[in-house]
């Protein structure tokens, strides 16, 4: 077992669903969906405070297998506490 795997916690993807309120309006809520594992780390160093502090809101970098595609906008939750993520980057981007 490799270390990055040890880290990879058990996440769940959260489906949208949209319907009707009723109202003549729309609700959405989420379902769960398939499971899958990945790290998902809190970047403190000090390059991601000072995008903080320039108003870049995404500090957390998420780590799957090669067979995991997550997509922009995806919703996925993490079951070991029960936080949500949205993913606000393509994966392909390289830097």
């Amino acid at each position: 077992m490799s270390l990055l795997s040890e880290a990879m916690d058990e996440c769940m993807m959260l489906d949208k669903i949209t319907s009707d309120d009723g109202y003549g309006g729309t609700k959405q809520t989420y379902v769960g969906g398939a499971t899958f594992y990945a790290a998902v780390v809190f970047d403190t160093s000090i390059e991601a405070r000072i995008a903080d502090n320039q108003g870049v809101t995404s500090r957390y970098t998420v780590t799957t297998s090669k067979s995991i595609s997550l997509e922009y906008h995806d919703v996925f939750r993490r079951k070991r506490d029960g936080k949500v993520f949205r993913v606000t980057s393509d994966g392909d981007d390289k830097y």
